[in-house]
């Protein structure tokens, strides 16, 4: 910042070594706060003054006689009660005057009493509904606040004409009622007593009913849950009673079926009985044959097994003999023999053993044949006593049992089928049993309703009848009847007709009160002098900062370093107008927080101003007179924003006004939690919201600015800065190019030329008919529609800024093709020259480093002097500069 700094010293000297300055400087200061310091005073107490807005009264009304009012004559009250009224200038007219002051202007409103007021109002009080009316003729051309002050007048005074007729009423009404009732004094107290007894007595008897209601509600309330239980119960039974009556029915069938089951049974039986009888026997005796031939061949082979066994003892025997003859020959030393003997008396060996298992299935042979007589003897016997056995079942199950069950059967069921049929039957008692449960819950619920009705209506009446004894009780002894009746005991006439003047006093309690209508005005008419006092510094003041004098310096400094000087004045300019403000008598709560806020707001506003008019030039100028025409009625400042278009509610939120405002309100009529702080946060963030846009985008708009200047001052009737920013006049790619191809280069970029050139005009015109006929069809489309003013110029706006743009894109290409024109007629150290010093510049600037001044003009100026120094120079020759450069 101190570089910054430094442009400020520079230009405040500048300004105090030429004395005419001075004067402009003052009166950039001073100008401004005279906008809000006469507005002030001429809106100081305007309201003050209405008495001087001349309201003509004629009065046509000629009286009327009535049997309750008597002679009267409103109409000459209404005029007399005027001459004592000074919020308007009353004045008296004929009808023909009245009308013909109202026509041209010399009076802003006139009121007409006609000639039959009076009557109609005797009419009223005699039972006549056609109501008096009196005209009122307002002249709205003249001014439209005086429209709507003397129309408050008139407004007033037909509500002043309404309460003088309800007191007229009711004077009347009193005296009649003292003439018919004069006696109303001396019965009341007695009349009163009697009263009150009864009332007390209806309340009490009221009450014993609605305790009787209350126990029998309650007994009712249990009643529903009686009735669900009995349902319950209901649905039970017939659930098995159903289930009941299909077991029996089924149960039934399957009797029926047995006792089929069991006639078959005992006809076959008897057959199967005797079959099986004489199977039995049969089977007796084939088996008793069987074992009888079994035993025999077990006999014959026991008698063979016998034989076997003695021959096989008596072979044994013989080759015992045989090897005991071989033992003894032995004794000879016979070869082999002794193998022989020892083999033959191994077998003789095997023999024996055989033998013994022969003796072993003899004798067991032998107890088979026992076993086998004796099993033949206890077959025969178990036969016969199972013959014996089936004769005796035969006869008791087939003559006996089986009869007498089949008559049981039929018995069941025919009481199966009875006691099903019965069990149905009950379904139809059961189902009107819960018919008469549901009428009884729905006649329940009715009776529990009526008795809450009745139960309610009582207690209203109740508290009405209470309500009526203590408004008796109290009646006799209350100051507000004390002071209706006089000592007389009769109604004191004018007591009564002062309370029905005015039966109502309004208490207001004013929060923050302001004492003026000016300082009111105050907030709305200080931000419009200080933001003028913005733009007149961004029009009068140089925005660009040259760098005569200068250290070397970035853009972004050259902004800070004009805004600092702009800043100065903007605060000087707060400063200047709320000092005299207090001067003059505006109201605050706190004289430095008010001064302090309008220092604030002013900074922010030259900071917005600023940026505007720094980046876009004079559409910028353009866009700060916009937000000051959407400002007035879209800040809140003169009527409340609830009572705004829809449009300006919306945008109510970004305008810097509507929160300025709000914080030198605070200031005036007093404070209230943060409101101030946040007001002042909110325009700290447009401030550096308007900072950021100057020096981010201002930047990237010196090539569009550049030209903007040029072809104003080519106009020779528009006054405009001369950009002194350095710009890129040139792409490095459009310089490689040229110096890659040359002659390809030419030739590209002039092709390109020549068809822009054709089409240009065309364009011109193009935008330039679209101009004028799209705001015209606007125009026409929205006079035909109700409600879209609004719309119809914000259509406007966004249209002529889409041609302004659409303008500035043609101009911005044609002055493209024109450089890269340029550029071709330049010879290859030019373009080295250009292409190095850009280099340059960027080296600089990353390394934090900035060129000097001379060094800047020099390379800004380099697209200047290329032409004639390439007229100068010859290919193959060049300068030691640019042989230096290009190693």
């Amino acid at each position: 910042m101190q570089h910054a700094f430094a442009i400020v010293r520079r230009d405040l000297l500048r300004i105090l070594r030429i004395p005419a300055s001075w004067v402009i400087v003052l009166g950039l200061i001073f100008i401004p706060p005279l906008y809000a310091w006469f507005n002030i005073v001429g809106f100081w107490d305007p309201y003050g003054n209405t008495r001087n807005l001349r309201v003509a009264v004629a009065n046509d009304d000629r009286g009327a006689t009535a049997t309750a009012l008597g002679s009267v004559n409103l109409g000459d009250q209404i005029v007399a009660q005027l001459k004592t009224n000074h919020q308007l200038g009353w004045h008296a007219a004929d009808r023909a005057t009245a009308m013909d002051e109202v026509r041209s202007g010399r009076s802003y409103a006139a009121i007409v009493i006609p000639s039959d007021f009076s009557s109609r109002i005797a009419g009223v009080v005699n039972g006549d509904t056609k109501r008096p009316m009196l005209d009122y003729y307002v002249n709205e051309k003249l001014n439209g606040i005086g429209a709507k002050i003397t129309g408050t007048g008139a407004s007033t005074l037909n509500r002043e004409v309404n309460d003088t007729f309800v007191s007229t009423v009711s004077h009347v009404v009193s005296e009649a009622v003292n003439r018919e009732a004069g006696d109303i004094g001396a019965n009341a107290d007695s009349t009163t007593a009697q009263t009150i007894a009864d009332l007390k007595t209806v309340s009490g008897d009221i009450a014993q009913v609605r305790s009787s209601i209350a126990a029998l509600n309650d007994q009712l309330s249990r009643s529903p849950q009686h009735t669900a239980d009995a349902r319950e119960t209901l649905n039970q039974v017939s659930t098995m009673g159903t289930g009941a009556a299909r077991d029996l029915t089924s149960l039934s069938s399957l009797i029926g079926e047995t006792q089929t089951g069991l006639n078959r049974f005992t006809a076959s039986s008897s057959q199967t009985l005797d079959n099986g009888s004489a199977l039995l026997s049969q089977t007796s005796a084939r088996t008793n044959l069987a074992l009888s031939g079994l035993g025999a061949q077990l006999t014959q082979a026991n008698g063979d097994l016998r034989t076997t066994l003695d021959t096989a003892r008596h072979v044994n025997d013989t080759n015992k003999e045989i090897l005991t003859t071989l033992r003894a020959l032995n004794g000879n030393d016979l070869p082999g023999l002794n193998a022989i003997i020892d083999t033959l008396d191994r077998q003789n060996g095997r023999i024996g053993d055989t033998i013994g298992d022969l003796q072993r299935l003899n004798t067991d042979t032998g107890t088979t044949i026992t076993s086998t007589g004796t099993a033949a003897d206890a077959i025969n016997s178990t036969t016969q006593r199972t013959l014996s056995t089936s004769d005796a079942a035969r006869h008791n199950g087939l003559v006996t049992t089986l009869p007498r069950l089949n008559n049981g059967l039929s018995t069941l069921s025919s009481s199966s089928a009875a006691l099903g049929g019965t069990l149905s039957g009950q379904q139809a008692s059961i189902r009107q049993a819960q018919v008469v449960l549901d009428q009884l819950d729905h006649a329940t619920t009715t009776t529990v309703q009526a008795l809450q009705a009745t139960d309610k209506g009582l207690g209203q009446l109740q508290t009405r009848i209470d309500a009526l004894t203590v408004d008796l009780g109290s009646l006799s002894s209350a100051n507000a009847l004390k002071a209706l009746f006089g000592t007389n005991r009769k109604l004191d006439v004018p007591a009564i007709t002062a309370f029905m003047l005015a039966p109502t006093v309004l208490d207001t309690t004013v929060l923050y009160p302001v004492r003026s209508y000016g300082s009111g005005m105050a907030p709305l008419f200080t931000n419009l002098s200080l933001w003028v006092g913005a733009f007149m510094l961004v029009v009068m003041m140089k925005l660009e900062v040259d760098r005569d004098d200068l250290p070397e310096t970035t853009m972004s400094q050259r902004y800070w370093g004009r805004w600092v000087l702009l800043a100065m004045m903007a605060a000087a300019q707060g400063l200047v107008t709320t000092v005299g403000e207090l001067i003059i008598g505006v109201q605050t709560a706190n004289a430095a927080m008010f001064v302090l806020t309008a220092v604030i707001a002013s900074l922010v506003y030259i900071s917005i101003t600023y940026a505007l008019s720094t980046t876009f030039l004079h559409v910028g100028k353009g866009l700060c007179m916009a937000l000051i025409i959407l400002q007035i009625p879209g800040a809140s400042g003169l009527y409340p924003i609830e009572m705004m278009p829809g449009f300006f509610k919306a945008m109510h939120p970004f305008f810097p006004f509507t929160y300025a405002i709000a914080a030198l309100r605070e200031t005036i009529g007093g404070f209230y939690g943060n409101h101030w702080g946040s007001n002042i946060a909110f325009l700290l963030v447009f401030a550096a919201a308007f900072f950021t846009l100057g020096l981010s985008a201002r930047p990237r708009l010196i090539t569009v600015n550049r030209l903007f200047a040029r072809e104003l001052a080519e106009s020779d009737i528009i006054s405009s800065e001369t950009v002194l920013d350095e710009g890129h006049e040139y792409q490095v790619s459009q310089a490689l190019a040229a110096l890659a191809d040359k002659g390809e280069y030419r030739r590209l970029i002039e092709g390109k030329a020549v068809s822009f050139a054709r089409l240009y005009p065309r364009l011109k015109r193009g935008a330039l008919v679209a101009g004028i006929l799209v705001p015209a069809a606007l125009a026409l489309t929205f006079s035909l529609t109700n409600g879209t003013k609004l719309i119809a110029l914000a259509a406007w706006v966004v249209w002529f800024l889409l041609i302004t743009a659409f303008l500035l894109t043609i101009e911005l290409i044609g002055d493209s093709l024109n450089r890269q024109l340029r550029l071709g007629t330049l010879s290859d150290g030019a373009i080295r020259d250009i292409v190095y010093a850009r280099h340059r510049r960027h080296t600089l600037a990353s390394a934090g480093q900035h060129t000097t001044a001379r060094q800047d003009a020099a390379a800004t100026d380099v697209t200047a002097t290329a032409p004639m120094a390439a007229a100068a120079t010859t290919p193959g020759t060049a300068s030691a500069t640019e042989r230096k450069d290009r190693s």
